[in-house]
């Protein structure tokens, strides 16, 4: 009897490391503009969206107000140490004022299909790889009708009394604004979180892009903050706030989001 015992013993040891994995409380690449170099489990799906964002910006005396009811990234594992991520906005919205006059359009945004990997993950630091494609799939006057892409390298690095700090390198093969080739845009940010409380966690953030375009380089920065809520082991929360710190970065963006893995 004791010798029929071992393989079912062996199987539960060599199978714990699988099964910690998939029992890890859900790990977003949201609320804030970092991603986390964590991946959804082999065999899982998890649905991450803006529940409600808006964002405003005023140049030249002109007023943008987009609004996304629901912007979705749905993924699923792979395996090993991989999952696909494929981000689709359904609807859109942006309404402009100026000059006492008032316009609204409405359409669907572009295709974004990712696929993450982690490269190490470790008690101190984690760190991931994230290539990426935007196939030109937006309605007419939401989109530049071109194919872009890119990798980002999320690197998470835990701190002593529960603090956690990622860095977010990146970079994009843009379209040019004339529409003639491609150019490099790189983009980092700096991002500190902190949980509150059992359930509760705030993140700070800040972020920049430099935009190398032939027809002029476009810097943009912001200064980022949400809070997340774990409301179950498979089910998070938040809201956030992204504020603009130059002139070519939009003014200010709210969101509330969900996070939900089954």
């Amino acid at each position: 009897m004791k010798r029929t015992l071992w393989p079912i013993l062996l199987a539960a040891l060599a199978a714990a490391p699988s099964l910690r994995a998939q029992d890890a409380p859900v790990c977003t690449d949201r609320p804030t503009k970092a991603n986390a170099p964590c991946v959804v489990p082999q065999g899982r799906w998890q649905l991450e969206a803006d529940v409600g964002s808006v964002t405003r910006d005023v140049r030249g005396g002109l007023s943008t107000q987009t609004v996304y009811p629901l912007n979705p990234t749905l993924k699923y594992g792979l395996g090993g140490a991989s999952d696909i991520e494929v981000s689709w906005a359904p609807r859109v919205r942006v309404t402009t004022r100026g000059d006492g006059a008032r316009t609204q359009r409405t359409g669907h945004g572009d295709l974004l299909l990712r696929v993450k990997t982690r490269l190490h993950v470790g008690d101190a630091v984690s760190v991931a790889v994230i290539p990426f494609v935007k196939a030109p799939t937006a309605s007419t006057g939401f989109g530049n009708d071109r194919w872009e892409g890119g990798v980002a390298l999320p690197v998470s690095v835990n701190l002593p009394r529960g603090f956690a700090l990622t860095f977010g390198p990146q970079l994009d093969v843009l379209a040019d604004a004339d529409g003639s080739g491609h150019h490099a845009a790189l983009s980092n940010l700096v991002n500190l979180s902190h949980p509150l409380g059992e359930r509760l966690t705030l993140a700070v953030e800040y972020w920049r892009q430099d935009n190398a375009d032939p027809q002029g380089t476009v810097r943009q920065a912001s200064a980022d903050v949400a809070l997340i809520v774990a409301a179950t082991h498979n089910l998070q929360l938040d809201v956030g706030a992204n504020l603009g710190l130059n002139d070519r970065t939009p003014d200010r963006q709210f969101y509330a989001g969900i996070a939900y893995r089954w």
